[in-house]
């Protein structure tokens, strides 16, 4: 499979996409306003100590307190705060760890008064962004993740991921960085490590440790709240977190940002080639056809194959997410065959639902019932396996007697919602309408349906005025400069013909038989 990125900047926003095998499978927006984002480094102070909760609020400059559990201090937050603490009043000459005595680690099961007081300096680092009406969540386990691997101050350990299963590489890349690597700082050596040059290795941890330097000397000189060290734009962490999948292509329209991946790629010489700038006047989402597919992703029903859909509806607890087959069934299958097909194209959708809208907490999703047991079985495979890819931290559970699935998903960020409905023309903007952009995708799905699942050989197609002329008019981006009529018919093999009546609303059709009959089409 492959994996395309695109990115199309605005003066107040960038819009980054990213697609597998050519579909959208996640989609993020970077504002001018980043802050509070995860991996960004804040001096703040400790507002209130909570013996009850087990855990701190502190004052990080957001208007809700930063939230921080016992759990997420670390063992080694007593070094932490002495190495702050001696920081602040000019005590250390040198912001390295080497000669840096460490303090005695804390019980993990031990108390927050114990260690927090009221009103105390604290270096905490954001490991989930603001949600709702929550403020962030902390951490005061530090680290700064790079290209090929991620530093850990106040630790000495060198650990490979588990994705290199190559024992001679694994052994080199511990080798080489127990070597290199400045003492009092630990690494996590990622995947795309895998056959880099010593020299790529060494160049990416220096930059981290001048990336620690410059954060202790803000440090220094600055008081809480504030913001002591940003993490990189979404562009780039999502290029770091990616680097090793296999980009087909990063598409960019903007000169600032074509310089900035080049100067990332520069390490990986052999991808400088799949950066593709886009000079075309059309917008770069337009020119993929990425509009009318975010427009069909991100609405409460969305359809997937045959006229099936999910219903997604959101509460403060959780999300619920119903399978529908849309009354389209296989006439030469048993209802478990249909049920069975049906499910197992929902389950691909519904794990790029997860990841695309980037909904997280607990899920629960109401598969159309199976009763037999292979079956089940087949289905819950198939979604733990279509979630792999998702780089969230998930969990999926078999299905219930109901035939429900649960999934908990981690939530590091507001989940994306993306706006589909369009004011409706013939109301004067005071109703709402499904997205225009889709309408004739709606009407070739139920065409497509009629003549090839119904046999249906000749059909007329009866819309509003406007539809019926935008149906058959010659389009230059088909092929021979067709009409969107005359390709279907080519398409679906059949005749179609369209009638128009400004009796229907601008979103109406109706479609009937040979014999002048209306088709029902659910």
């Amino acid at each position: 499979m492959n994996y395309d990125l695109v990115i199309s900047s605005q003066p107040s926003k960038v819009d980054i996409a990213l697609l597998k095998d050519k579909k959208l499978v996640e989609l993020h927006e970077e504002t001018g306003n980043s802050a509070f984002q995860v991996g960004d480094l804040y001096l703040g102070r400790i507002h209130k100590v909570m013996p009850g909760l087990n855990a701190a609020f502190v004052n990080v400059g957001y208007e809700k307190d930063g939230f921080l559990h016992y759990l997420d201090l670390g063992p080694k937050v007593k070094t932490l705060m002495k190495f702050i603490d001696l920081t602040k009043a000019g005590k250390l000459k040198s912001p390295m760890l080497e000669r840096f005595r460490p303090e005695e680690e804390i019980d993990k099961h031990g108390k927050i008064d114990e260690v927090m007081k009221q009103g105390k300096e604290i270096l905490v680092q954001v490991a989930k962004e603001p949600i709702s009406t929550k403020g962030p969540r902390l951490t005061t386990e530090l680290s700064f993740a790079g290209k090929f691997m991620v530093l850990v101050p106040f630790s000495d350990k060198v650990s490979i991921s588990q994705k290199i299963r190559n024992k001679d590489e694994s052994k080199r890349l511990k080798g080489v960085f127990k070597d290199i690597k400045p003492k009092g700082f630990g690494l996590i050596v990622r995947t795309a490590a895998e056959g880099k040059k010593v020299e790529d290795l060494e160049a990416d941890m220096n930059d981290l440790v001048e990336r620690w330097v410059a954060m202790v000397k803000k440090v220094k000189t600055t008081n809480a709240p504030t913001r002591v060290m940003g993490e990189l734009s979404r562009t780039s962490s999502m290029l770091r977190d990616m680097l090793s999948s296999n980009f087909d292509s990063i598409h960019v329209d903007s000169n600032q940002v074509n310089d900035e991946i080049t100067k990332y790629l520069s390490s990986s010489p052999e991808k400088l080639n799949k950066v593709k700038f886009h000079k075309g006047t059309k917008p770069l989402f337009e020119t993929l056809g990425l509009n009318k597919q975010i427009k069909a992703s991100f609405g409460k029903n969305v359809t997937f194959k045959n006229g099936s859909y999910l219903v997604i509806e959101h509460t403060e607890a959780l999300h619920v997410i119903d399978v529908n087959s849309g009354g389209r069934t296989n006439a030469g299958q048993d209802q478990e065959t249909n049920a069975l097909d049906c499910n197992l194209e929902a389950a691909k959708e519904v794990a790029r639902q997860l990841r695309l809208r980037d909904m997280g907490g607990i899920i629960v999703v109401d598969f159309i019932d199976l009763h037999k047991a292979e079956n089940r079985k087949e289905l819950f495979n198939l979604l733990k396996d279509e979630m792999k890819d998702d780089r969230a931290k998930h969990n999926v559970l078999p299905p219930s007697k109901f035939g429900l699935i649960q999934i908990t998903r981690q939530r590091v960020r507001p989940e994306m919602n993306v706006k589909t409905k369009e004011k409706c023309p013939s109301c004067d903007g005071s109703g709402e309408i499904e997205a225009s952009v889709l309408f004739d995708t709606e009407i070739e799905n139920n065409v497509s349906f009629v003549m090839k699942e119904q046999n249906e050989k000749s059909i007329t197609l009866k819309v509003h005025p406007y539809i019926a002329s935008y149906l058959t008019k010659t389009e230059s981006w088909l092929p021979w400069s067709k009409s969107i009529i005359k390709d279907w018919k080519k398409q679906f093999g059949g005749e179609i013909t369209v009638e128009s009546s400004t009796n229907y609303h601008f979103m109406e059709y109706h479609i009937f038989n040979s014999r002048g009959e209306e088709i029902r089409l659910n």
